[in-house]
């Protein structure tokens, strides 16, 4: 097996901006096969009495993309669909709201912001690194760093990747740790 055939795979040996960003793709690698080439209904699929769905995932982790690697970053306000939300009327709106979504519309926004989340990571390296401090401060003035935005990013996709596991189970029974190897979105944005 070669590293073409699991591009998703942490580095063996690298630096620690390597490993972690290593380790974010792997997690949104798995979330996304998880997710991965499902109609409608198998994107709103529930279990009990949650109300959480794979498409509603698919969703809220594009948000959170965009707002770890814009807003908390940079201090880049949100755009569409974000900015016109009613977040006070709803704040589970990037969830609720997937059910009024296509498939390709949740696989393209999910997709289209983490390619934009992986350039500005990318970037972000580049001039700077790990240390450099974001934009997103407490209240006190201190800024945190890209390295907790980043692991921020791991923590919030280490808990959604394990509740589309049980989700895409319920769907149609896959099951699995990571895709198999050589795996491709099947339904990707244009």
């Amino acid at each position: 097996m070669t590293d073409d055939d699991c591009p998703w795979e942490p580095p063996l040996a690298g630096t620690e901006a390597e490993h972690l960003a290593g380790a974010l793709d792997r997690l949104r690698t798995t979330f996304r096969w998880k997710a991965d080439d499902l109609d409608p209904a198998g994107l709103q699929t529930r279990l009990g009495a949650s109300p959480l769905t794979l498409g509603g995932l698919l969703k809220h982790l594009a948000r959170v993309e965009e707002q770890c690697f814009g807003a908390k970053l940079s201090g880049a306000p949100l755009g569409p669909p974000w900015n016109s939300a009613d977040w006070d009327a709803d704040p589970d709106w990037d969830f609720n709201s997937a059910a009024e979504d296509t498939p390709e519309q949740l696989y393209a926004l999910w997709d289209g912001a983490v390619a934009r989340s992986r350039a500005k990571l990318d970037a972000a390296l580049a001039d700077g690194g790990l240390d450099q401090p974001a934009h997103l401060a407490w209240p006190d003035g201190r800024h945190a760093s890209l390295r907790r935005i980043v692991f921020d990013l791991v923590e919030e996709y280490g808990r959604h990747t394990g509740q589309a596991d049980l989700l895409r189970e319920a769907v149609d029974g896959l099951v699995g740790e990571d895709p198999p190897a050589g795996w491709r979105p099947r339904a990707m944005s244009s």
